[in-house]
């Protein structure tokens, strides 16, 4: 009988925050638990179509000052993101090392739905502030938008 377990992937959708990190630990530990790959992936927000850059603040004296664009900086934060989790999980250490890590560009809730339906993960893990105000209920957050709008389950992590 063939192992249909295998393969199987759940999708954790970061932006670096703390409610971020919150759903990727529990990304983790699910995959871990159900011997599932993980997916971690961070959508750098589009800004009108152009291609962002800012300076790099992290320059090494006698270095000269230079642009990164928004996606190679995203990388370098991913990566920071990555680590601070396996600090602080050291249970974690061995699903967030083998986790594909994928950033795109784009508008978040659009672009999470594309990686949904191009990789085929079993379920879609997010943080969720869980905060109310006028703007959020005449519009709904980008988490209550995927809840609605994606075709696989969506889990919401507080904090």
């Amino acid at each position: 009988m063939p192992d249909t377990q295998k393969n199987k992937k759940i999708l954790a959708a970061v932006d670096f925050s703390d409610d971020s990190a919150s759903a990727a630990v529990y990304a983790a530990g699910i995959a871990k638990r159900l011997d599932n790959s993980l997916i971690i992936l961070h959508v750098v927000h589009d800004q009108a179509g152009s291609p962002g850059y800012y300076s790099d603040k992290k320059i090494k004296k006698g270095e000269k000052k230079r642009l990164k664009r928004l996606e190679e900086i995203a990388a370098e934060m991913m990566d920071e993101f990555i680590q601070k989790l396996i600090d602080g999980h050291s249970d974690l250490k061995t699903v967030l090392k083998k986790a594909e890590l994928v950033i795109v560009s784009g508008l978040t809730v659009t672009k999470i739905l594309q990686v949904v339906e191009k990789m085929s993960p079993e379920m879609l893990v997010l943080g969720n502030r869980g905060r109310t105000s006028l703007k959020h209920i005449l519009l709904g957050s980008k988490a209550e938008q995927l809840v609605r709008l994606c075709q696989i389950p969506v889990t919401l992590v507080k904090k």
